[in-house]
């Protein structure tokens, strides 16, 4: 256990990039959490961090370091939550990332729901972009996560996929919103608004009007979601999402959204994952399990 505080302190420096940052985010003092860094490089033989005129980094040896302390830290907090279980109390801490789409609508109530439940369990989200989001997994940083169109995932373990179609978004008032399913090229004679490039919606449909010729000038990109939806609503332009990130009733207030034909814009996937090999902690889990059963029903 005196290691496992060691490790967080590590961790900590990691992650901030300063000895003194971390001393604050940890409550103790810059030359108490160097000494704790100095012990244990005197114990491995090695130097962990290297240090710059502004802060530290890890070192080739610090970096193989820290995948065993969040593996380490990760593992006490499943068996911590498996002595919880045993005694009846449901605990813990679960760490999700996803990207935006998933935050309004679908992942608010899955954790109201899961709390009802349990609650004593507390919840981190962390918004991120499809790559982003692997990076948490493989990092520790999260212990599942919700990605549309993943970029590798070589070294996650996927739970479950479903397809998600894509949706044009608009105001209720605007002459699309009449019908009831759209064409790409109907769309386009109208402004776009895009997520930003990073953003597997962004990605399919770049790849969909590759595919037709045609070529994506959006007149707003942005990397928020929620700008995006109130720029349609409150214009002309029209703005795209995944079936998941809009509301159950078709028409919200202003808000209009009206699905792309598949054949212009097929639908693109939704991973949920974890990191391949790595045994949840029971909240983490159980929330994982209710997550592939609701996702079934999306």
């Amino acid at each position: 256990m005196r290691h496992l505080r060691t490790f967080r302190y590590v961790d900590e420096v990691a992650k901030v990039g300063s000895i003194r940052g971390a001393a604050e985010t940890l409550s103790i003092t810059p030359s108490a959490l160097n000494r704790r860094v100095l012990a244990l490089e005197e114990e491995l033989g090695a130097q962990i961090f290297e240090r710059l005129t502004r802060g530290v980094r890890l070192s080739p040896a610090g970096e193989i370091l820290i995948k065993h302390i969040r593996a380490q830290v990760s593992e006490m907090e499943r068996v911590r939550s498996e002595i919880a279980d045993l005694s009846g109390v449901s605990r813990g801490h679960i760490s999700v990332a996803c990207s935006q789409a998933l935050l309004p609508y679908f992942l608010a109530n899955q954790i109201e729901l899961f709390r009802r439940g349990h609650p004593g369990v507390t919840f981190t989200v962390l918004v991120r972009d499809r790559e982003a989001a692997e990076h948490a997994l493989c990092h520790y940083f999260a212990d599942v996560a919700i990605i549309f169109e993943p970029v590798r995932l070589a070294e996650c373990q996927t739970l479950l996929t479903i397809d998600q179609p894509v949706h044009a978004i608009m105001s209720r008032r605007h002459p699309l919103a009449k019908q009831k399913q759209l064409r790409l090229m109907d769309c386009l004679e109208y402004p776009l608004a895009l997520p930003s490039p990073p953003y597997g919606v962004r990605s399919i449909m770049e790849q969909a009007a590759t595919r037709l010729h045609v070529k994506l000038n959006p007149a707003i990109e942005s990397d928020s979601f929620d700008f995006l939806r109130n720029v349609a609503v409150n214009t002309q332009i029209v703005s795209f999402q995944i079936k998941i990130g809009l509301p159950q009733k078709q028409v919200h207030n202003d808000m209009v959204y009206r699905p792309v034909h598949p054949d212009d814009v097929p639908p693109g996937s939704l991973h949920l994952a974890q990191l391949r090999e790595r045994f949840l902690p029971v909240a983490s889990a159980r929330f994982a399990e209710q997550l592939m059963s609701e996702l079934t029903k999306a």
